[in-house]
């Protein structure tokens, strides 16, 4: 079997570990704006790292997809249905978790699953690692570039023919439309004041190709890696070559992103195909980066080892994150009174404003309490590798 670069581990597990800090703030009242999303088109250090996410996972069908032709399609068709099934059931059982609340008289009760939101970011983990694999299965490569251009076209075109005055708003985007009558408003997300999900099912179509980058990335440096090893320079030397390649192709990504977006905006929430052409561009910058320090000039030690050990669990600690957070809710601490009644808080919500806040000021302490979980996670990884404990979906 192929042997992957070190460097591709640790990009995973810095990807895993930028989503962990940026979706744990102590509030999200207080955040630094590197640390938050863009309030629309646009794109903040925030908004790489779910594409930088689907990228790495298109990174790992290199490895995968040579393994499921040896095979056959039947082995394929299980292996993907599987875990395209089981990852999409895990991201729907996350947003019910934990499957009861405390309602308006500050009783525990069951929550209300007829407003159970039904996409989320595994959910679009799952359709997009589905759909490209068996793209790249079944596709010559001439004919996988092709579809890759023509998902990314077809989705401008539908943004533009079936959008409003404003095709590229959140009030004329045509994705809701089809998101409402598909999943219902009830089983949509509300974070923006109306029923518009940003892993809907249009949007989903686009990030697909964000995996099939990743794929072709993954396939390249892989081939290239071992032809390199095979070559009379010394395999470091050989390197050389793939990074001049990976930066020329990371700077016509971005480029063309950045033209693009003049007339088809950056914008995460409807994943525009400006934003998966630029992501994926910077994706191969920092993977490129990586090689050279970690490949070539060997500089590699605590700080790598920090990150791979997310990479070796990614989606389980990932999902972790999630349910630990959201059992702060269910645990409530008497915090002073209000007409004359007891007032409660959240565990999560409690810690921050008696612990981080007060010694360290909303916005750092907000920071500090996010990069507090990070390292409790770390250190869940850490145990997890150090047992040669690797939870697989």
């Amino acid at each position: 079997m192929k042997q992957r670069f070190y460097a591709l581990d640790v990009c995973r597990g810095a990807t895993v570990a930028f989503m962990i800090l940026v979706n744990n703030p102590g509030s999200w009242t207080y955040i630094y704006p590197p640390f938050d999303h863009a309030k629309w088109h646009g794109c903040t250090p925030t908004d790489l790292v779910f594409p930088f996410f689907l990228f790495a996972a298109g990174n790992a069908l290199a490895f995968t997809i040579p393994r499921l032709r040896q095979g056959g399609d039947a082995m394929m068709w299980k292996k993907i249905t599987k875990r395209t099934v089981l990852i999409f059931f895990i991201g729907l059982l996350l947003n019910a978790f934990p499957f009861i609340s405390y309602n308006a008289d500050g009783v525990i009760a069951l929550k209300a699953f007829q407003n159970l939101r039904i996409m989320g970011v595994l959910q679009r983990i799952a359709l997009c690692y589905g759909f490209a694999a068996v793209m790249i299965y079944y596709l010559r490569p001439a004919w996988l570039f092709t579809a890759g251009v023509l998902l990314l076209l077809l989705y401008w075109m539908m943004c533009l023919l079936w959008g409003g005055n404003d095709p590229f708003s959140l009030q004329g985007w045509f994705g809701t439309g089809i998101d409402r009558a598909v999943l219902g408003e009830s089983h949509m997300y509300h974070g923006e004041g109306v029923a518009f999900d940003p892993e809907g099912l249009m949007s989903t179509l686009p990030a697909v190709v964000q995996v099939m980058l990743g794929y072709w990335a993954g396939s390249f440096i892989v081939r290239k890696k071992d032809a390199a090893a095979e070559g009379e320079n010394k395999p470091v030397n050989g390197l050389y070559p793939l990074l001049t390649k990976l930066f020329i192709a990371a700077v016509l990504l971005v480029f063309t992103g950045l033209c693009w977006s003049t007339v088809f905006p950056l914008n995460k929430k409807i994943w525009t195909g400006s934003f998966v052409l630029y992501t994926s561009g910077l994706a191969i910058v920092v993977l490129a980066v990586m090689i050279y320090c970690i490949e070539i000039k060997k500089w590699h030690g605590a700080w790598s080892h920090f990150f791979d050990v997310f990479g070796k669990n990614p989606l389980f600690i990932f999902v972790l994150s999630g349910i630990w957070v959201r059992l702060y809710g269910l645990v409530r601490i008497a915090d002073g009174t209000r007409d004359g009644k007891t007032v409660y808080k959240a565990l999560g919500g409690w810690m921050y404003d008696h612990m981080f806040a007060p010694l360290f000021g909303h916005m750092n302490g907000s920071l500090l309490y996010a990069v507090f979980h990070l390292l409790i996670f770390w250190a869940i990884a850490w145990w997890l590798d150090k047992r040669k404990i690797y939870i697989k979906v």
